[in-house]
């Protein structure tokens, strides 16, 4: 086994994770990145935690729920890691383990690059800082308007509360993306309207060689045009599935736009839009589906005040 992956999963379990000796680690994986998963389960042996792999047939969407059994083990556990091809972020499993205890991090589609380069190499401390400022004002918030290359998108996000994703996780019942850095909210719904301009990538298809155009009427996707447009529909389905879900502000500014959405929507300068669930954290859809789209350098209004200029927060 690669001595470098475990070293470097030992510093991620540590630092991030806080895993201490005795405790119950849990790895959760499929048969696509159990490669990937067996060195964090090693490294979590070595550091005298009792570790445990479970592995299980791939999900076929993001969003969808592992077994039953998986489920009730991710409870049972005091920190639970999540590598598997599609997300588990926004499932009620996540969401029972953390309210159960588990300190839990998902790392949904994580490559060997990713391991090793990039978001996972960030200073987490100003990740935490800049996702925690940027919380502050999504809460404080009522109104955000997206402006982009001409077109415009706008929705509510009055009386909900951001969820701040940190890259740490070291007090029971705290959770994330690993590697992490941003806020995100669930824009009220029914209130999204406009058109937004997608030209980082979107989960399902990835790196965006041309830009999507998304047309949205009443918190519904109702057109999409562009490369790739028909696979993202297509995922999405025709109900629950095309609900805006997400808004999220990327606070890494170690992260590269990769194709891969567990680190693209990371990047600072970005900001996403995600399609589907969102009752995980705060909104009132359970879709069974969660897309996110990436897009770069937008202009964004909070309450009529110009928050991020073309990329920049202005804070």
């Amino acid at each position: 086994m690669d001595e470098q992956m475990i070293k470097v999963c030992r510093n991620i379990l540590e630092k991030c994770m806080a895993l201490k000796e005795h405790e119950t680690f849990l790895v959760v994986t499929d048969e696509t990145k159990e490669e990937l998963a067996r060195p964090i389960y090693e490294a979590g042996k070595q550091m005298g935690a009792e570790s445990m792999l479970t592995l299980m047939k791939d999900r076929i969407r993001s969003g969808e729920e592992p077994p039953d059994a998986i489920a009730e083990a991710m409870k049972a556990a005091d920190v639970a890691v999540c590598i598997t091809q599609c997300s588990l972020t926004h499932t009620k499993a996540r969401k029972e383990a953390v309210a159960a205890g588990t300190r839990l991090a998902t790392m949904p589609g994580i490559s060997k690059d990713m391991f090793m380069n990039g978001a996972i190499t960030a200073d987490y401390h100003e990740v935490e800082q800049l996702t925690y400022k940027m919380k502050n004002i999504l809460d404080q918030g009522n109104n955000v308007v997206i402006n982009k290359n001409g077109y415009s998108f706008s929705f509510s996000i009055k009386g909900r509360a951001s969820i701040p994703s940190t890259g740490v996780y070291v007090h029971p019942g705290k959770s994330g993306n690993l590697p992490s850095g941003e806020a995100f909210i669930a824009p009220v719904e029914g209130t999204a309207n406009g058109q937004l301009y997608i030209d980082g990538s979107v989960v399902g298809v990835g790196k965006l060689d041309q830009p999507m155009i998304l047309t949205v009427e009443k918190g519904r996707l109702v057109n999409a045009e562009g490369e790739h447009s028909d696979k993202l529909l297509s995922i999405l389905g025709d109900g629950l599935g095309r609900s805006v879900a997400e808004f999220g502000i990327g606070t890494n500014k170690s992260a590269r736009i990769t194709g891969n959405v567990l680190e693209d929507e990371k990047v600072y300068k970005t900001v996403h839009i995600a399609f589907g669930s969102n009752l995980t954290f705060g909104g009132t859809v359970e879709a069974g589906v969660h897309i996110d789209c990436v897009f770069n350098q937008p202009d964004v209004l909070i309450d009529d005040q110009k928050t991020i200029d073309k990329g920049e927060m202005k804070f």
